[in-house]
C-alpha cells in the first residue's frame, strides 16, 4: 500500500511540485493550505507522514505541530518541517515544538524523497515491537503504548523508540553518535544536537508521574536509562 504523505503549504506551486515528486516516487499525496485544512483532512484520513511548512497564514507550522502532538489522532504521525529558517536555534524550536526532521528551502526534490524515506524507515520499522517492564514503566510493543503503572504515556514516535532503546540497554551510557546510530539509524541527516532535544522532550514526557530522572545525563559521555539514583 501506497504510504499517504499530508503536504501542509500555503503555496500552490510549491504544494504541487511536491505532489508531483511524492506520486512519481510511488507514494500518494494529501493537500492542505492551512492550519484548518490539515487538520480536516487528518480528521478524514490519517496521513503516513506531514510536511509542515513554517511559515502558515494564521497558525504557524510551529504551532500546527504542538498542536498535533498534543492530540491523540496524530500524536504519533512524523513529521518533516519546510523551512527558511536554517538557524540553529530554529531548527531546535522545531524539534522541541514535535517535528521529527527538517529541510530547509530551497530543496530539491531529490532530497526531500530522501529525507520522507528515512523518517519513514525509522518511525515504521521493527524496532520497539517488543514488551519491556523496567522502573516504573510499561512499554506493550504491539500496540506501541507506554504506561506508567496503569496509566497510558502519551508520548511521540522519536520519544518512544529513544525510551524502547533505553529500557531495553538499562544502566549502559551511551554517546550522542552511539544513540544516533542505535535509534536514528545512523541517519546522515540527523545532527548530535538532535539527542539533546528528544532527551529534553522524553524528560519532560515522563516528568508527570515522576520519572524523568530515570533518563541520566552522565556529564561529558552521553545518555543512560537507569533505576539506581
Amino acid at each position: 500500500m501506497h504510504k499517504r504523505i499530508l503536504i501542509v503549504e500555503d503555496e500552490t506551486s510549491i504544494r504541487e511540485m511536491i505532489a508531483f515528486a511524492l506520486r512519481k516516487a510511488g507514494m500518494d499525496a494529501m493537500q492542505a493550505a492551512d492550519a484548518r485544512a490539515a487538520q480536516l483532512a487528518i480528521a478524514e484520513q490519517v496521513p503516513d507522514l506531514i510536511l509542515l511548512d513554517w511559515m502558515l497564514p494564521g497558525t504557524s507550522g510551529l504551532e500546527l505541530a504542538r498542536r498535533l502532538r498534543k492530540e491523540e489522532l496524530s500524536r504519533e504521525i512524523p513529521i518533516i518541517m519546510l523551512t527558511a529558517r536554517g538557524e540553529e536555534m530554529d531548527r531546535v524550536n522545531g524539534l522541541e515544538a514535535g517535528v521529527d526532521d527538517y529541510v530547509v528551502k530551497p530543496f530539491s526534490t531529490r532530497e526531500l524523497i530522501a529525507r520522507i524515506k528515512a523518517v519513514l524507515r525509522r518511525s515504521q520499522g521493527d524496532d520497539g515491537s517488543g514488551m519491556v517492564e523496567l522502573g516504573g514503566l510499561r512499554i506493550d510493543g504491539p500496540a506501541h503504548r507506554v504506561f506508567a503503572g496503569d496509566e497510558p504515556v502519551p508520548i511521540g514516535p522519536t520519544e518512544y523508540r529513544l525510551l524502547y532503546f533505553f529500557m531495553t540497554h538499562p544502566e549502559r551510557v551511551y554517546s550522542r553518535t552511539q544513540l544516533l546510530d542505535h535509534v536514528w539509524g545512523g541517519s546522515v541527516y540527523v545532527e548530535e544536537r538532535t539527542v539533546d532535544v528528544h532527551i529534553r522532550r522524553l524528560r519532560k514526557t515522563l516528568e508527570p508521574w515522576k520519572l524523568d530522572d530515570l533518563v541520566q545525563t552522565v556529564r561529558g559521555t552521553g545518555y543512560r536509562f537507569s533505576t539506581s539514583v
